[in-house]
């Protein structure tokens, strides 16, 4: 991926404000393929729509990755750690089913 901007002269281009933006432009790419559809609806079958999504969503990837890369963050550690710490905001005991604000589970404790 590094070697296909570098042979363009590309690098110039991507600071990490900049990535950080064509981020958001990218998700908006994919999220344009979504909007206005029913929850049913939501789950594409079609496939040149799904080849379509495949395509943003191998747009968006490829901006994440290169963001982390460039602001030297492992993106598997970082998504684990998150995971992490959504477990523990979330615990399955307070919360299955359910699709509270983790601060709710938070005063269910509180209450006891």
């Amino acid at each position: 991926m590094l070697v296909l901007y570098a042979e363009r002269d590309w690098a110039q281009f991507h600071s990490p404000k900049n990535l950080a933006m064509n981020l958001a432009v990218e998700v908006g790419e994919l999220l344009e393929h979504f909007r206005w559809l029913t929850e049913p609806q939501s789950y594409v079958e079609d496939p040149r729509k799904l080849s379509a999504i495949r395509e943003e969503i191998g747009d968006a990837f490829t901006v994440l990755l290169h963001l982390a890369h460039t602001l030297g963050i492992d993106p598997l550690a970082a998504a684990h750690d998150k995971l992490t710490q959504t477990a523990s905001k979330y615990p399955a005991d307070r919360c299955k089913g359910l699709a509270d604000k983790y601060t709710a589970y938070q005063q269910k404790q509180d209450d006891r």
